[in-house]
């Protein structure tokens, strides 16, 4: 049987972004709140306490602001699966799972949040780096 991944939580970031169907969205804009967890064998990073064997969530989360705040587009579809690419440009990530709650959406009833929640993994064929 296969071990279970690790995972490093990033969860409620909060980006001011430009994205959204409607003019008004685009224009004032709105936040996003992001939620990315990768999935990882942390074993390597911790056997030899290396930044480098694992992901640092501190450039994660400045490489998921950035790629959120760029580039305006209608949907947070869009949206969550930069932020999945960003996070699968780590070599150690063989899995995310991303999340972008738009709280304030432009919707004509009461709610709490709407959300978009993917999992992406890394393609078949770009396998794990021997160690």
């Amino acid at each position: 049987m296969d071990t279970p991944l690790d995972t490093i939580s990033l969860l409620g970031l909060r980006v001011h972004a430009r994205h959204g169907v409607f003019d008004f969205e685009r224009e004032n804009g709105q936040t996003f709140v992001i939620d990315v967890v990768v999935h990882l064998d942390v074993r390597p990073a911790a056997e030899d306490d290396e930044l480098a064997n694992t992901v640092h969530y501190g450039e994660l989360a400045e490489r998921v602001v950035a790629a959120v705040e760029n580039d305006p587009v209608d949907l947070i579809e869009t949206v969550a699966e930069r932020v999945a690419g960003v996070a699968l440009s780590w070599d150690a990530v063989q899995l995310v799972d991303v999340a972008v709650h738009k709280p304030d959406a432009p919707i004509g009833a009461v709610f709490d949040d709407v959300v978009v929640r993917i999992t992406r993994g890394r393609p078949a064929d770009r396998g794990v780096r021997a160690r």
